[in-house]
């Protein structure tokens, strides 16, 4: 732990700085939209839009690098890719009627499909591995003033719908009949939930994003008595998770999204057989 605090005393290291900051604010949207997930049970939705996302991700670097696209690099292909994948899956859980199973499952491989042949025809070595399993030590400081406009936007809009995004968490039937325009709002928690996840997989990668955006709000459901409780709480967790996994990834010379994602999981275990013993007397 004393190594932990005095790298972030070193004045050579300020991206270590960065990515401690960057983890905190970032808690904030991971908690909140997290919740949302878990209670709507929209997991593999949130799932579908990461992996998705990877096709941006290589068009962006495509265009870049290829195209001469200066403005357009992976950052804003992946925000482009993540929205619409969002509409997509929301028109299609609304309106048509196709199984929903079946085009998250489409769109989840397609998207990584069609990202790594973006990132097959870019001239020179881009290594997906970056993108797929997340390096938050390569957090900078534009991307601290992203996150902070992301907080900014997931607090003041769940403020202003919150109320209507439980009445569509819980019973959305129930809101359209009392005249809540319920597909709207259920578009709107689906792009938020993608720029989270935008913001995200530069935490954990693509492939681990669930983990972290689910975990700790799903461990914050056994002990919240109320939403607002579990946003909280899952945001001080989702906080500590990053937090104790920057500080034993830089001790152990380990990749950082691994070793937060594998806390998050040894302490959701934890949780889950320790209640299931004090409830049963038995695991």
């Amino acid at each position: 732990m004393f190594e932990f605090f005095a790298a972030l005393s070193d004045p050579n290291l300020p991206f270590f700085r960065y990515a401690v900051i960057a983890g905190l604010l970032a808690a904030i949207p991971f908690g909140i939209i997290g919740t949302y997930v878990v209670v709507r049970r929209i997991s593999y939705i949130a799932g579908a839009i990461s992996h998705c996302m990877l096709g941006g991700v290589g068009m962006g670097l495509y265009l870049q690098k290829v195209m001469g696209i200066s403005w357009f690099g992976p950052l804003q292909g992946a925000i482009l890719v993540a929205l619409l994948s969002a509409v997509i899956l929301a028109f299609v859980s609304s309106f048509a009627k196709q199984r929903e199973d079946s085009v998250i499952g489409a769109m989840w491989s397609a998207g990584m499909a069609i990202g790594l042949l973006f990132i097959a025809k870019t001239p020179g070595y881009t290594d997906p591995m970056s993108y797929l399993f997340g390096n938050i030590l390569l957090i900078t400081r534009n991307d601290i003033f992203f996150v902070l406009v992301l907080d900014v936007l997931v607090v003041s809009i769940v403020g202003i719908f919150y109320n209507k995004f439980l009445a569509i968490c819980f019973d959305d039937e129930f809101a359209h009949l009392r005249g809540v325009r319920t597909h709207w709002l259920y578009l709107l928690l689906l792009c938020l939930t993608a720029l989270t996840i935008v913001l995200l997989v530069r935490i954990v990668g693509i492939v681990m994003v669930i983990a972290l955006l689910t975990l700790p709000a799903a461990i914050a459901g056994n002990f919240a008595k109320s939403i607002r409780q579990m946003m909280i709480i899952a945001i001080l967790l989702c906080a500590i998770f990053i937090l104790s996994g920057l500080s034993i990834s830089y001790q152990l010379d380990l990749p950082s999204g691994p070793v937060i994602i594998t806390i998050a999981a040894a302490v959701y275990l934890a949780v889950a057989i320790g209640l299931k013993y004090i409830f049963t007397g038995k695991v």
